[in-house]
């Protein structure tokens, strides 16, 4: 199976500040996972530090929310904030919370 993009909304929890962006659908993942830049672009509130485990190794983030839009289903999931991050990473949280799924046929 190769890789899946979609293109999807981001927001702040309130909806104020929204942004279309592609993002990779990482089936591997459990959490999605947002670049430092996008989430004080869309002020997203900053929760907590905690680490990781990523196919890469360990990894530091801090613990948020956001508005994610995917496929016209919007809800609010968690997200994990990593510096240096150059992409959006749907992770199976979000999926599951949007009741969304991928087709590895297609």
């Amino acid at each position: 199976m190769g890789e899946v993009w979609v293109r999807i909304r981001i927001g702040s929890l309130d909806g104020s500040i929204v942004k279309d962006v592609d993002a990779l659908v990482d089936t591997g993942a459990t959490d999605t996972a947002v670049p430092r830049d996008l989430a004080e672009e869309l002020r997203l509130p900053m929760f907590y530090r905690d680490v990781a485990e990523t196919a890469k190794g360990e990894v530091e983030y801090v613990a948020s929310s956001a508005l994610v839009e995917v496929e016209g289903r919007r809800k609010i999931v968690p997200v994990m904030v990593i510096d240096g991050l150059d992409k959006v990473l749907i992770g199976q949280t979000t999926l599951e919370t949007l009741n969304l799924m991928t087709d590895p046929s297609t």
